[in-house]
């Protein structure tokens, strides 16, 4: 079997254990994002709320994919992820189990990305928590943004693979 075509070839589980191939997200465009609850950026989390609820209607998912490894910013377990980021920030839109995005033990789904949506000067490790990549209908990376970038700075080229 040769590489996956897309990030619809990998699966995932949920944060309650769940399965969550990422093939039941096929024909929608996704917003990927390593997430984590006590980083500098934790507040995006509303703003990526707010796209997934305006634009879900029109086949937009964010997915979160709860991450430790940058300043231990993600040291709770499942519950505790859900319930924080539930009661901070409403969050409804599927997140993953914590997973690994850089190193051996990275994600197969992360080691995708990153090969295929390097960073900044080709490097394609991740440098930091709410890192997004932008992924089209067909499961094509499209675009990667750095974290600083703000959910609500990249609505328009979500709108436009709408």
């Amino acid at each position: 079997m040769g590489a996956p075509a897309s990030v619809f070839d990998f699966e995932t589980r949920r944060l309650d254990g769940a399965p969550m191939p990422l093939a039941e997200f096929r024909g929608k465009v996704l917003l990927l994002v390593n997430t984590a609850s006590e980083c500098g950026f934790t507040p995006q989390y509303a703003a990526l709320q707010e796209l997934h609820d305006r634009l879900a209607p029109r086949g937009f998912s964010v997915i979160g994919f709860p991450c430790n490894q940058f300043g231990g910013q993600e040291p709770g377990g499942a519950e505790e992820i859900a319930a924080f980021c539930a009661k901070n920030y409403g969050v409804n839109f599927p997140l993953s189990e914590k997973i690994d995005v850089n190193g051996d033990n990275a994600h197969p789904l992360y080691r995708h990305l990153t090969s295929v949506a390097p960073g900044i000067l080709g490097t394609e490790a991740i440098k930091w928590n709410f890192t997004k990549f932008l992924v089209d209908r067909d499961g094509q990376v499209v675009a990667r943004f750095a974290p600083a970038t703000k959910p609500e700075n990249i609505a328009r080229e979500i709108e436009a693979l709408l």
